[in-house]
């Protein structure tokens, strides 16, 4: 049946033609900004927060500057906050300031192949679009790029018809005490709540994931949290790589065909891969049955077929690991040091591996014991490219692996199909250059079964490192209820004893009481229980304490 115009008549295709027209960027997320994580206002705010912070954790490390982060949240309403972020990287230039904050699919780090907290150029443009479409209030922004120059302000919002920025102000001032840096200030609807998926939680899981950050934090109620980093070396800055032939589609080998310079098959295969050598071109061609000095322009879609053929016949290095910058053991110990109250850490890095053509790198923390609660499930820190996940929890691959991981052998009680239980904080970290995302909010990782596995062979790496702590405790535990149990027995026996040798009661209890070393055993229980930090701390307290005796 064809449409019709109202009055009966059916409508035309020259008339329904008039209709059609071009969908802004800007527009569409407008109408659908709960696929960029604005659902709802608690989530609305977490995320401005989120993207904020990102931006300026990347900035700074591509900068090679310790980054110190200051984010302020002022509740203006009941429903209403200004979000302020303000950090010490190398600030923007003046003509890009509108473009990254108020242009979406706007960035640097879309087309390039090293590991990054963002990519698509949309998460913090995406912060002014909430917040304009929520209060009708622009975005301000302030960076100064060095010490003797002036700071540039700008008052922004997106032109939602042309995905533009508007510039409603700007102009530059003094920024005194700042030698460089940016600061942002965002009005927007959103609803503070403590807990699980809340701001507070948000920063503190950043604390532990970038120990070389500092971040000073002020919540709605205007108490204020430092986070100190924990370290003052930068992580290794990743390093761009090309695409490696594995991981490339035949449409995408197609679009390169056609845009490439280069001006042979050979010179095209070695220039736009990695670990592609003349040797291994030459074999590439040879499997695709195609020659060498074949011109990348005179290629039709069949040759393009059969050099994806032949590239998936040819045995290809894996790519290079140096565009990761993973967080490493020590460095996600210590960090769970200062953040989680618990008696025992360890921390495992699992060797790089390849999927799709590109490099991955599965990390994997413990925090067990302590103050922790022991009677519920133990608490799951996700984290992709050193930034938190925080919803989707039961969406993520990391939760899968976490649910097929038979944790009973290691101490801890599980149901099936459950977290399991005990007193643990579980941290996992994927690095990458690129993260299979479930959508563009960035909340879970996809159930690929090849990551899956590798997150799996992590835990059950930390697991038994687990396993040999738990064991040994019980054993320990074990030895102080035999000496207690004995240490009742201790006068009996001295009296027995004393009948039977003549010798005194009282020595007698004196060396059965060293022969059982019940005070060492109670020493190695303590220090078992109690963070290093701590241990050493109380051995100074009862060396000083000696010493005045």
């Amino acid at each position: 049946m064809s449409p019709s115009n109202g009055n009966g008549t059916p409508k035309t295709a020259e008339e329904l033609a008039k209709k059609q027209r071009d969908i802004s960027i800007a527009e569409f997320f407008e109408k659908n900004r709960h696929l960029l994580g604005f659902d709802n206002p608690r989530k609305a705010l977490l995320t401005a927060v989120k993207e904020a912070v990102d931006n300026a954790l990347d900035a700074g490390e591509e900068a090679r500057i310790l980054p110190e982060i200051s984010v302020e949240l002022i509740q203006l309403g009941e429903t209403r906050f200004r979000m302020i972020t303000e950090d010490n990287g190398p600030g923007i230039v003046k003509e890009q300031i509108p473009k990254i904050f108020a242009k979406l699919l706007y960035g640097s780090k879309f087309h390039k192949l090293a590991q990054s907290r963002g990519q698509q150029g949309i998460g913090i443009s995406a912060a002014v679009l909430y917040g304009q479409l929520t209060t009708g209030k622009p975005a301000f922004i302030l960076s100064k790029t060095g010490p003797d120059k002036k700071a540039y302000q700008f008052k922004l919002k997106i032109n939602t018809q042309n995905n533009n920025p508007d510039v409603e102000d700007e102009g530059s001032m003094e920024w005194e005490g700042k030698e460089h840096g940016t600061r942002i200030e965002i009005d927007l609807e959103g609803s503070y709540v403590k807990g699980r998926q809340s701001v507070d939680e948000y920063i503190k899981e950043t604390a532990i994931v970038n120990p070389h950050a500092t971040i000073i934090y002020t919540n709605p109620e205007a108490s204020q949290v430092i986070y100190p980093r924990a370290t003052d070396k930068l992580p290794p800055e990743p390093k761009e790589i090309q695409p490696h032939p594995y991981g490339v589609e035949l449409g995408r080998l197609i679009k390169m065909l056609e845009s490439t310079e280069c001006r042979t098959l050979q010179q095209f295969l070695t220039t736009e891969f990695c670990r592609v050598g003349v040797g291994t071109a030459k074999e590439i061609c040879e499997n695709a049955a195609l020659l060498p000095n074949t011109k990348p322009r005179n290629f039709t879609r069949e040759m393009a077929e059969q050099l994806h053929s032949g590239i998936q016949k040819t045995r290809v290095m894996a790519p290079p690991i140096d565009c990761l910058s993973p967080i490493g053991e020590e460095l996600l110990e210590r960090s769970s040091k200062k953040e989680i109250n618990a008696e025992f850490y360890t921390a495992v890095s699992r060797p790089v591996f390849v999927y799709r053509g590109n490099p991955f790198q599965v990390e994997v923390g413990v925090a067990y014991g302590g103050t922790q609660p022991k009677d519920e499930q133990v608490i799951l820190l996700r984290f992709a490219n050193r930034v938190p996940l925080l919803y989707q929890q039961g969406a993520c691959a990391f939760t899968k692996s976490v649910l097929t991981t038979n944790w009973k052998s290691y101490g801890l009680q599980q149901s099936n199909g459950a977290l399991p239980v005990g007193p643990m904080t579980l941290l996992l970290h994927i690095a990458s250059v690129w993260v299979p995302f479930t959508s563009e909010s960035k909340e879970a990782l996809a159930h690929y079964p090849e990551i899956i596995k590798e997150i799996k062979l992590a835990l059950q790496e930390t697991g038994r490192k687990l396993q040999a702590y738990v064991h040994k405790k019980v054993r320990v535990q074990s030895q102080l209820e035999r000496a207690d149990l004995f240490d009742n027995y201790i006068p009996e026996v001295a009296d027995a004893l004393g009948k039977l040798t003549g010798e005194n009661k009282e020595v007698l209890i004196k060396k059965l009481k060293e022969m059982i070393k019940k005070e060492d055993i109670q020493q190695q229980i303590f220090q078992m229980e109690t963070p290093k930090g701590e241990v050493e701390e109380e051995t100074k307290m009862s060396e000083r304490s000696e010493e005045e005796d």
